[in-house]
Parts: C-alpha cells; structure tokens; sequence
C-alpha cells in the first residue's frame, strides 16, 4: 500500500507504523465529572468499522510524523492524508 505523504510524496506503507482511531486526538477533558468514564471509553473503546475510516499512522521510518490517513477498511484505497497537526488545529478551531 503507497500513502501519499503531504510534505514527501508517496511512501510505501512499510515505513509508516498504524496507531489506530484517529479519534484519539479528540482527548476528554482531564478535569470534572466521570474523567475515569470518559478516558476508560477513549482508551478502550474503539469502533471497527467497514467502510471510510480515519486512521492515525506514524512516519517511523521516515519524518517521524503523523498522519491522518482516511482509508476503505474493505478496499483500502486512501482518500486523503493529512498532517495530523493540521486536522488537530482544525478540530481546535471548530469548538
């Protein structure tokens, strides 16, 4: 599987390191009420998908950065990648 890197062109899969739900940048507040619910459901909790997933990947062997790789589950063809600095600041913004 080739990702198309944002800043170094397409990259075989094989350099990337998979981390999982890209919802993990969305971390609950760690002050007020049910903090040990909510960081148990953001741990744990995870949904499996079959379809268009965002997906956190790590540049391991490469820039060391991370992406946000919006991926088929079924297919795997990627739609978009994006540096994961930008979606947070994006998400940051929208609240």
């Amino acid at each position: 599987m080739i990702i198309k890197h944002p800043l170094l062109g397409p990259r075989d899969a094989a350099e990337f390191v998979y981390l999982g739900d890209a919802n993990m940048i969305k971390r609950p507040e760690g002050f007020g009420e049910n903090v040990e619910e909510a960081m148990y459901e953001h741990v744990y909790l995870r949904e499996n998908p079959a379809g268009e997933h965002h997906e956190l990947w790590y540049h391991e062997q490469g820039d060391r950065s991370w992406l946000v790789v919006t991926r088929n589950t079924l297919t795997h063809e990627i739609s978009s990648v994006e540096l994961a600095r930008d979606v947070a600041r994006r998400k940051g913004r929208s609240k």
